[in-house]
């Protein structure tokens, strides 16, 4: 049995056993978790937000393409910062 796969720009949410959407994370959700934490892993975003660690990197991935956030590596980890909002 194949499995539907999704591009990577939908990967909004969660997913069930399924691979059905079941829950959506706004982009504000993001920007919300790396003000909070800044300058946030993508761990902490992800534990912040409610959501994997993939889908969290997936997402701030597509917000840094967009120029709404900068990642950073530090060490073996990529932190987010918020782009002209200091």
């Amino acid at each position: 049995m194949m499995a539907h796969l999704q591009p990577a720009a939908m990967e909004d949410g969660e997913r069930d056993s399924e691979g059905k959407l079941t829950k959506q994370f706004s982009d504000e959700d993001f920007l919300r978790a790396i003000r909070e934490h800044e300058p946030a892993s993508t761990m902490e975003v992800a534990n912040s937000v409610g959501c994997t660690r993939r889908n969290a990197e997936m997402r701030l991935k597509r917000l840094e393409r967009e120029d709404r956030i900068k990642g950073k590596k530090v060490g073996n980890s990529l932190t987010w910062m918020t782009v002209g909002e200091r």
